[in-house]
């Protein structure tokens, strides 16, 4: 074991000395595994970013909703005019389905419109305003900053009271303290009687509720179009997970009931779950899987080339000292030991300063994609410096180790 410890010891310090004595050469052959340990390290991090980014926008919303709605959020085998010239859902086929539906925790109509808002000189552009009633706040998890959400009372009269969403809210009332406030929509006064707080996600782009702003239903179809201009959704929130499906099933025949449709004709409404949104969001991140492996797997393999060619270049020229070392007894392990280390330690240093470039980087990207740095991923970045140095330095090491200690006295 001592001896074991004296040769390695012994090794690490020829190691060092040799990538110190060819500075210029090490750093060139460490370039292809920094861009390989950058790649595998931001693509980690953006992964898990975009996946914290989801789990935030669902858990806002909630996980166990449901939304029948005219159109299919994520489709992929009905043709989009069929989707079109479905009948839009109406307020009146809510207020039957919240009669008839016995499993529901809460249901909520819900209903948007591009609008501006306005407060004093400060204007929030083409945002969406949703319209819905009193109910919504419990088919979700959204939270206040301050206030609360409308009452009953201000849902049934269609009371001119609006609730702003995080990023609205800190647009129009940068030094906080808006409600009570009066913000105009299109011309027309409402009262903000409260603020959400930051919880939304950028993977629900505009529907992202920091991005939006709600007030009573009848509003919209007062101020901003007529009752049939545009199909409605029901949201509906079961009262747990394991209870989705059959409050899914309930929906389905609470639905063609309404609608009137016979046993053979297809649904002309669709129920959305937010499986549809994980899927996009898997798809994106395998593109991001794919593109980080590609470039990774490509650095790598051209670093690792390179280190093999260099370690090469080094038993070449360090042919007389190996016979030295073999004809006063060293053995083969420790020849072999020797150029393994030096090949691993050169792509270790690479590793390192691939990871810190990668960490600096993801700090630049975190302000426009979210990324999300784990422990785990600087553990994998180490691991495959290290890795790839013992592999590409062992056909090296092992020629090294094999030389003929007579003929490498007599190289020049």
């Amino acid at each position: 074991m001592k001896e074991f410890i004296y040769e390695l010891k012994e090794g690490l310090i020829i190691s060092f000395r040799a990538i110190a004595s060819n500075k210029a050469r090490s750093i060139l052959t460490t370039l292809g595994i920094i861009i390989g340990v950058t790649s595998v390290v931001l693509m980690s991090t953006a992964i898990k970013g975009i996946d914290n980014a989801f789990q935030k926008g669902v858990s806002s919303l909630g996980s166990d909703n449901l939304y029948i709605d005219k159109w299919k959020w994520f489709n992929n085998d009905t043709p989009w005019w069929e989707l079109r010239n479905r009948r839009n859902l109406t307020l009146e086929d809510y207020e039957r389905f919240k009669e008839l539906a016995k499993l529901p925790l809460a249901t909520a109509p819900t209903v948007w419109s591009y609008q501006n808002v306005k407060y004093k000189d400060r204007v929030v552009e083409s945002i969406i305003v949703q319209g819905t009633n009193d109910e919504y706040i419990k088919t979700t998890n959204l939270t206040f900053r301050e206030g609360r959400f409308f009452n009953e009372f201000e849902s049934k009269g269609g009371r001119n009271v609006v609730v702003l969403g995080y990023e609205i809210a800190k647009n129009l009332f940068p030094n906080g303290y808006a409600v009570g406030e009066f913000v105009r929509v299109k011309g027309h006064k409402f009262k903000v009687v409260g603020v959400l707080d930051e919880q939304g996600s950028w993977v629900m782009g505009n529907f992202n509720p920091d991005k939006q702003i709600f007030m009573p239903l009848q509003n919209i179809y007062k101020y901003f179009q007529g009752q049939n201009f545009r199909s409605l959704t029901i949201n509906v929130r079961a009262r747990n997970s394991m209870m989705v499906e059959a409050t899914k099933e309930e929906a389905i025949g609470i639905m063609r009931r309404i609608r009137g449709l016979k046993y053979n004709e297809p649904d002309d409404f669709s129920i959305n779950q937010q499986e549809g949104l994980l899927n996009t969001i898997n798809q994106t991140v395998g593109v991001i899987q794919i593109a980080g492996l590609f470039i990774t797997g490509l650095a790598l393999f051209v670093g690792a080339v390179g280190i093999m060619n260099i370690m090469f270049v080094s038993v070449k020229e360090r042919t007389k000292e190996i016979g030295i070392r073999k004809a006063i007894g060293a053995k083969r392990r420790t020849i072999l030991s020797q150029f393994i280390t030096e090949s691993a330690i050169i792509c270790l240093i690479g590793g390192f300063l691939g990871l810190i470039i990668a960490l600096i980087l993801s700090l630049v990207v975190n302000q426009f994609l979210p990324t999300s740095v784990q422990v785990d991923t600087i553990i994998l970045a180490i691991v495959i410096s290290i890795a790839t140095g013992v592999i590409s330095g062992f056909a090296p090491a092992y020629t090294a180790a094999k030389l003929d200690p007579v003929e490498a006295l007599r190289y020049e």
